[in-house]
């Protein structure tokens, strides 16, 4: 069919349907109500949207009053990528938690709890769950929001939390595909590649996403990664070999792909993000994501148009752009259908809890270590925190031994001089040291030693992917830094 039979406010709208455009502010700006009575169909929230439960489900219903079938998507993966809970932590442990207790029961009835929370509040996609095999441990931005560095194991748990979070009527969207676990470099800031050969990447990476296409997910998430094995000039996100070719026509994937954010620097510092988001959709994507930080009106009308005027100059086909932006309203007609058809639960306020304590890895270094009973000083040695997660977000255990230990205080340090520092701030008094990730840090390792060299009896907890060894007079493992971890943790260390 062609352009000028379809007629031009077809394509504009069909161009709107396809993205997926983050805004400010906790209530909807007039340019969003505009657009979506013009054909826009889907909205991103954030954490800067967001200040309470009740304040989302009012903002979606403004939303919805204006279109009543619209996705409202959320990076809520739990743990420590939370945006429904970004100012005080989340209450579900993440994907590594859960890995490490190996229960898919438990990560099943985890999604599904998380899953109902969203639907109450009015979001209908969930840009999770990470599907990367963290093979790499010194990946960057994926860690402990992996499952694990066994492909098994994340393939299952994938499926299970696809299944959860579904069962609520909430769309799952399997992420990053075909894969970001053997990174490292962060595609928020370049162009991340993977070097596995064929025979690897059909294994390792690409077994949980097959998994989660068994599972029924509705929405599959691109990465920003260049995969020369698969595509050798375009990374994922726009191309046809990988989006179309394999995630299509090899596995078998019929619903919704989506793109991670086209503002990232792989896409936007490389192509720019109008000719990507054009790459994008001639590839084989239909919903452009964008908006983590380009949030305006101006940004989505100059990716409509940029659409739009592919198709006329024939770089785009129309054809693809309308069976792109048929693929987002049908994913939201599931949507209308699975919220009115999910089979009603009681809430479960206290699985994230109960998931957080089992997820534990306690070792008594010190067959002797004595609990804590008079308020420590907690030395939270802190790396920079990737963009995903963010550094708004809450970490560590000091809220909850300030609950358990009045009095307790906390600092946090960084760089070369961090374990000195903290002996310093610590004076005589009984210190906790959190880390993250020590095995990515030296800094931070050689800091831990600085500070058991004198201190022996410091307590250890280690809140991103853990170290081989543990130390410490009493070395806590969470598997995760949302703020259940730092409860279950905080519990140990007073009756250690």
């Amino acid at each position: 069919m062609t352009t000028l039979a379809r007629g031009i406010d077809t394509l504009t709208r069909d161009a709107l349907t396809v993205l997926q455009p983050g805004f400010t502010g906790t209530s909807a700006p007039d340019w969003v109500l505009r657009r979506l009575g013009e054909g826009l169909a889907s909205v991103g929230l954030f954490g800067r949207n967001i200040t309470s439960p009740e304040q989302v489900a009012a903002l979606t219903a403004q939303l919805r009053a204006e279109r009543d079938d619209v996705l409202v998507a959320i990076d809520e993966e739990g743990g420590d990528v939370t945006r429904l809970e970004v100012r005080t932590g989340s209450s579900f442990p993440g994907n590594h938690a859960l890995g490490a207790v190996d229960d898919t029961d438990l990560t099943r009835a985890v999604a599904r709890e998380l899953g109902r929370r969203l639907a109450e509040c009015g979001v209908n996609l969930n840009w999770a769950p990470s599907a990367d095999v963290n093979s790499n441990p010194d990946n960057p931005v994926i860690g402990v929001r992996s499952f694990g560095a066994d492909t098994d194991l994340v393939a299952r748990h994938t499926a299970a939390y696809v299944e959860g979070l579904q069962a609520a009527g909430v769309a799952a969207c399997t992420k990053h595909f075909p894969g970001h676990g053997d990174t490292a470099v962060d595609s928020h800031h370049a162009v991340p590649r993977i070097d596995a050969d064929t025979e690897t990447l059909f294994a390792r990476e690409l077994a949980p996403f097959s998994a989660a296409i068994t599972a029924g997910t509705r929405a599959v998430m691109s990465a920003h990664i260049l995969v020369p094995a698969l595509d050798p000039e375009r990374p994922a996100t726009l191309s046809r070999r990988i989006l179309t070719e394999l995630l299509r026509d090899t596995l078998g994937f019929t619903g919704l792909i989506v793109t991670d954010g086209m503002e990232m620097q792989a896409i936007s510092g490389t192509y720019g993000i109008e000719r990507g988001s054009v790459l994008a959709i001639a590839a084989g994507a239909d919903a452009i994501c964008v908006g983590g930080g380009l949030a305006d009106d101006d940004t989505v009308l100059k990716l409509r148009d940029a659409l739009v005027s592919a198709v006329r100059a024939g770089e785009l086909p129309e054809e693809r752009l309308a069976d792109a932006a048929a693929r987002v309203r049908s994913l939201a007609a599931w949507t209308a259908t699975s919220s009115r058809g999910a089979v009603p639960v009681a809430a479960d306020t206290g699985i994230g809890l109960v998931a957080a304590r089992r997820a534990l890895r306690v070792t008594r270094v010190d067959p002797a270590v004595a609990p804590l009973t008079a308020a420590p000083f907690v030395a939270a040695f802190t790396p920079v925190a990737n963009i995903a997660v963010g550094d708004e977000t809450p970490w560590g255990v000091a809220a909850e031994l300030r609950r358990l230990l009045p009095g307790t205080e906390t600092a946090s340090f960084a760089g070369t001089e961090a374990g000195e520092e903290a002996l310093k701030a610590a004076g005589d008094r009984r210190i906790v040291a959190v880390v993250r990730d020590v095995h990515r840090h030296p800094w931070m390792a050689d800091a831990l030693t600085t500070l058991l060299t004198t201190r022996p009896d410091t307590l250890v907890v280690e809140m991103g992917v853990p170290q081989s060894t543990p130390q410490g007079a009493l070395h806590v493992a969470t598997h995760g830094a949302a703020r259940v971890c730092g409860t279950a943790a905080a519990e140990v260390l007073t009756r250690a």
